[in-house]
């Protein structure tokens, strides 16, 4: 690969057609921190958190009011049916289902014409870092918001305000089950208790992903004890429109519908420690300073630090590059800019042989790219993408998607690529001849076998087909 094959895909989430960056890629690079828009054009007019909350509240009653009952036994009991599946139910539950769809375009919209494409993929990574799925049908109209309105805004930020910004984000709260944590000695537990209700307990999913996956990472020295002592702190912490004495009813008409809200009469009094340190805060202030110390923790640093290597210089990056990218962590406070700069000049990230095997989504993203297009069909590429195995916001746990290359380069996966591949193609038109687009989509990198595979196909499209199925497409 060429230094500006490495800047457009590797760096970047794939060439345009447009002239490469030769002779400057670091420069052009680190230009891109300051023509980044958080807030690009195919990003407004989405569905805000109100919105999506008043549509789940719309299905959730639908579904309510239709559930019938069973006829009576031979005993006279009854018992709860199935849901009718009605006209009213399909339109409800599609009204989410579009406000996710209409998510999955703005972000494939944004990346096409994006004037920051090495920005753009960090949006990616933190987003799948943070990771949240549509698996669970609370999250689906959330999801793509978790990355518009808590990653965006920080990704050229510090570590510490998006860690805050997206655990107190409601598609995070839902996913990871908060809504459902309740203080044992908490004001609710104690009304439940009196009425003679349902024990209430802690729900540790949040607190150990946290720790687990956001921050720390695995084996870094926090027990079990930490975990549950965490999982305390952070009672409080909901979504508007859940109530606070059923925290797992599906939004009810109350406060702030579809915000994070922190109710005091669910959180857990008292002192709590965690990592050796003592948290005597109260309220909301308590759990905002376990995630500060946190995100400073150089445990954290050194997890960041090996996930962006693998990001840059493969599968198993330098010792050496992990502790350099640990240490500028550290020094600089989690300040982000400083880390995708010294990534821009680690000697490491610029090896001429790929680093990576594209994910399903650089692939698309890269082919979609190469034919200059500007937009896309929500629904087709969600589909795609569901095909290629990397259905948009639905990782298969709260891990993300695999960052190493045999999680996409399974033989099956591969043919549906090239299957994908020769629908756009298909799309793309005669107009379009890979023939004479492949230097500079690859920019200077493509091999001369490749050229000559492309030389000998039978068509424009067949060319752009192959194009797409060549290895110095597939990697980066």
């Amino acid at each position: 690969m060429t230094p500006a094959a490495i800047a457009a895909n590797r760096f970047g989430i794939g060439m345009r057609g447009d002239a490469p960056p030769i002779g400057r890629p670091k420069a052009w690079l680190t230009e891109q921190l300051a023509a980044f828009e958080p807030r690009p054009a195919p990003l407004t007019g989405l569905a805000t958190r109100a919105d999506v909350a008043a549509a789940l509240a719309q299905y959730a009653t639908i579904k309510r009011e239709r559930k019938p009952m069973l006829p009576a036994d031979d005993q006279g009991k009854r018992g709860p049916g199935t849901v009718d599946q009605g006209p009213d139910i399909k339109q409800a539950r599609q009204a989410v289902r579009d406000i996710y769809l209409a998510c999955v375009g703005a972000r494939v919209n944004a990346a096409l014409v994006t004037p920051a494409p090495f920005v753009e993929r960090m949006v990616h990574f933190w987003a799948n870092h943070f990771a949240v799925s549509i698996d669970k049908p609370a999250v689906v109209g959330f999801a793509g918001l978790l990355e518009f309105d808590a990653i965006r805004p920080h990704v050229l930020g510090r570590f510490a305000d998006m860690l805050q910004a997206v655990e107190r984000h409601p598609a995070m709260l839902l996913y990871l089950d908060q809504v459902q944590s309740v203080g044992p000695d908490s004001e609710v537990a104690s009304r439940r208790a009196a009425r003679g209700g349902k024990r209430t307990g802690l729900n540790e999913n949040l607190a150990r992903e946290i720790l687990e996956l956001h921050t720390l990472g695995v084996r870094s020295g926090y027990s079990q004890s930490d975990v549950t002592e965490f999982a305390r702190v952070l009672t409080g912490w909901t979504v508007g429109g859940l109530t606070a004495e059923r925290p797992d009813q599906r939004f009810a008409r109350t406060d702030a519908p579809g915000e994070a809200v922190f109710r005091e009469q669910q959180h857990q009094p008292g002192t709590s420690t965690i990592l050796g340190r003592r948290y005597a805060q109260t309220g909301a202030a308590q759990s905002q300073a376990v995630l500060a110390d946190l995100a400073r923790h150089p445990a954290t640093a050194n997890h960041i630090a090996v996930k962006l290597a693998r990001q840059f210089a493969g599968d198993t990056p330098s010792p050496a590059l992990v502790t350099r990218l640990a240490r500028v962590f550290m020094a600089g406070d989690g300040d982000l800019p400083q880390l995708y700069r010294a990534l821009i000049e680690a000697p490491e990230c610029w090896t001429e042989t790929p680093a990576k095997f594209k994910s399903p989504w650089d692939w698309s993203l890269s082919a979609l790219r190469a034919i200059d297009l500007k937009t896309v069909e929500p629904q087709a590429l969600a589909g795609m993408l569901i095909e290629l195995g990397q259905p948009v916001w639905k990782p298969g746990s709260p891990a993300g998607f695999d960052d190493l290359d045999a999680g996409w380069a399974a033989p099956d996966a591969l043919v549906r690529r090239i299957e994908a591949g020769q629908r756009i193609a298909a799309r793309a038109g005669a107009g379009i001849d890979a023939r004479s687009l492949a230097d500079g989509v690859l920019a200077g990198s493509l091999s001369a076998s490749t050229r000559q595979t492309l030389a000998q196909a039978d068509s424009g499209a067949q060319a752009l087909a192959l194009l797409f199925a060549a290895p110095e497409f597939m990697r980066r």
